[in-house]
C-alpha cells in the first residue's frame, strides 16, 4: 500500500515536472493607447483551457525585465504563484503598469480611469486571439480595483469572460472601494477569494457580503473562503494572509477548478 502511495505522488510530481518543461514564457510589450505600449510576463503551456490576466495590488508598477524578472512585486501573491496558473492549463499575463506609468506613483490613482480601461482591453484583446479561449481578469488587492473598474467599463467581446477578485479593496480611504462601484452593470461570472483572517483594514471579512449582495445580475458568482497558512509581516502585504501565504497551490487549484467549470 505504502508504495502504491509513493508510485502515485511520483507520478503526480512528474506531471507537474513536464507540465513546468512545456510552458514557454516571453516579454511581449503590445500597443495601447496613441504612443503607448503596454509590457507583460506572457506564460503560454499547451493546449490553454482559459487565459487569465493577473493584475497585482499595491501601486502595481512590477517594471519587468527583458529577461522577464521583475523590479518590484516579485512576490505578491498573483506574481509568485504564475506557473501554478500555468501548471492548471491556463495561459497567463503577468500586467505591468504601461509605458506611460513606469514611475511613481504608477498605477496609484490611475486604475479607475479610462485610459486604464483602454489598457486592459487590448490586453484582453490580445490575449483571445493568442489563445482562442476564455479570457478571464485575476486581480488582488488593490488589482480587485482593476478588475472590477474594467468589468463595469467592458462588455460584450471587448471585456472579460469572468473575474476573479482576490483580497477585495472593500474600504478605501485613498479612492473608491470595489463595493462603490456600479457592480450591476457585470454581466459575467465573479469569483470572490477572501481570507477570512485577513488582518488588513481594508479588506475585512466582515464587509465581504455586503459586496456579494451588488452581484446580483453576475450569471454565476461565489464566495471562496479560506483559513490558516501563515501571516508575516504588514498584515496588507503578499507575505500575510493578506496574500494567502502557505496556502497558495490549494487557492490557485480552487481558483482555476471554478473558472474551468463553466
Amino acid at each position: 500500500m505504502r508504495s502504491c502511495r509513493y508510485w502515485i505522488a511520483g507520478f503526480l510530481i512528474a506531471l507537474v515536472v513536464q507540465a513546468h518543461a512545456q510552458t514557454t514564457q516571453k516579454v511581449v510589450d503590445i500597443p495601447t493607447r496613441p504612443g503607448v505600449t503596454q509590457r507583460m510576463l506572457v506564460l503560454s503551456p499547451p493546449e490553454a483551457r482559459a487565459a487569465v490576466v493577473l493584475l497585482a495590488g499595491g501601486h502595481g508598477g512590477l517594471q519587468i525585465f527583458p529577461n522577464g524578472s521583475f523590479n518590484w512585486g516579485a512576490g505578491n501573491f498573483l506574481v509568485r504563484t504564475r506557473q501554478l496558473f500555468a501548471d492548471r492549463g491556463l495561459m497567463v499575463a503577468v500586467v505591468d503598469a504601461p509605458s506611460d506609468r513606469q514611475s511613481p506613483p504608477f498605477l496609484s490613482g490611475f486604475r479607475q480611469r479610462p485610459e486604464h480601461a483602454a489598457d486592459i482591453k487590448a490586453v484582453i484583446a490580445w490575449m483571445r486571439e493568442q489563445s482562442k479561449v476564455p479570457v478571464w481578469l485575476v486581480g488582488t488587492s488593490r488589482g480587485t480595483q482593476s478588475a472590477a473598474y474594467v468589468a463595469t467599463e467592458l462588455a460584450g467581446p471587448e471585456g472579460p469572460d469572468g473575474i476573479v477578485l482576490s483580497s477585495t479593496i472593500l474600504t478605501d480611504n485613498r479612492g473608491r472601494p470595489v463595493p462603490a462601484m456600479p457592480l450591476e452593470k457585470i454581466r459575467v461570472p465573479v469569483l470572490v477569494v477572501h481570507h477570512e483572517q485577513d488582518g488588513c483594514a481594508l479588506c475585512a471579512f466582515s464587509n465581504v457580503p455586503a459586496l456579494m449582495e451588488k452581484l446580483g445580475n453576475s450569471p454565476r458568482k461565489e464566495l471562496l473562503s479560506f483559513k490558516g497558512g501563515e501571516s508575516r509581516g504588514d498584515p496588507c502585504e503578499a507575505m500575510a494572509y493578506h496574500g494567502f501565504n502557505g496556502l497558495e497551490g490549494e487557492v490557485v487549484a480552487q481558483i482555476a477548478a471554478w473558472i474551468l467549470a463553466r
